[in-house]
């Protein structure tokens, strides 16, 4: 019989996925590009890429800035950009899915709850009606290079994962599994790996980013968490992030990259009512 591990912080949780980890390079080729991100909600932004860093400013000069970035494809023509965006003391997660064969993109903004927003316990959560995780998740979407129109994003919420149970593999000493159960939730096991024996369910969002390629995000209430992946039922791939706090004193971040090989178990199928 197996031992449920203890929950651990996300730094912990970076520090056991790292060994040997299946992780896609960061590509280089977008050094020396730059994309003008055209928001359906009006903002306009241009981001810049170098080597190591990327900077953005906005066109009514309201935000600017740089940070150290990382930058994946799973597919020609298709990029995750990552990054931490710091305003003050406030720092947020920014995950951009740039589609260059649409001109269109997806961007993810992620905060974690602040030390005292953690202590209100899931019960008091639950007769408040709020989501049972403190942390804060938004979808935008929008063009590049050319001013919105409705309809020119294609990224939109799916339930095509519904039912689905699919390992991962991030590393030779890391799976898990998921089970995609609705449109809002979906549970999760460690397998092998640090939190083996660990298991929960979350809040998650799908999108359908081209045929059986998909943006899945999750929000954690045990650990404050913000999970990103895109999932590659093709090709057997995904490629994405885990952000949170690096230790429980909530002073540091932690962000890091996860990769793995992916295996469709099974799907079930619900006859209808």
């Amino acid at each position: 019989m197996t031992t449920p591990s203890d929950w651990i912080t996300v730094g912990a949780l970076a520090d056991g996925f790292a060994p040997e980890a299946f992780i896609l390079p960061n590509l280089a080729d977008l050094s020396g590009n730059a994309f003008t991100l055209h928001f359906a909600n009006g903002w306009q932004i241009e981001h810049r890429f170098e080597r190591d860093r990327l900077s953005w400013a906005a066109a009514d000069g309201h935000s600017s800035g740089s940070a150290t970035y990382r930058a994946t494809s799973v597919r020609p023509g298709l990029y995750l950009v990552d990054f931490i965006k710091r305003e003050g003391t406030q720092a947020w997660s920014v995950s951009l899915v740039l589609d260059t064969a649409s001109a269109s993109f997806t961007a993810v903004l992620g905060r974690m709850p602040t030390q005292e927003q953690t202590r209100e316990g899931l019960y008091s959560r639950a007769l408040a009606g709020k989501p049972l995780t403190s942390v804060e998740v938004e979808f935008l979407h929008g063009s590049l290079d050319r001013p919105w129109q409705a309809g020119q994003c294609p990224h939109a919420p799916t339930t095509e994962l519904t039912g689905l149970r699919n390992q991962y593999r991030y590393s030779p000493s890391e799976v898990y599994e998921h089970i995609y159960l609705n449109h809002q939730f979906y549970a999760w096991q460690c397998l092998k790996g640090v939190e083996q024996g660990l298991c929960d369910t979350d809040r998650c969002d799908y999108y359908k980013i081209a045929d059986q390629l998909y943006l899945f995000v999750w929000r954690e209430k045990i650990i404050p968490t913000l999970g990103l992946v895109l999932i590659d039922l093709q090709q057997h791939r995904s490629d994405g992030k885990i952000f949170g706090y690096a230790d429980a004193s909530f002073d540091e971040l932690s962000n890091f990259p996860i990769s793995s090989y992916c295996q469709v178990l099974n799907r079930t199928e619900h006859p209808d009512d």
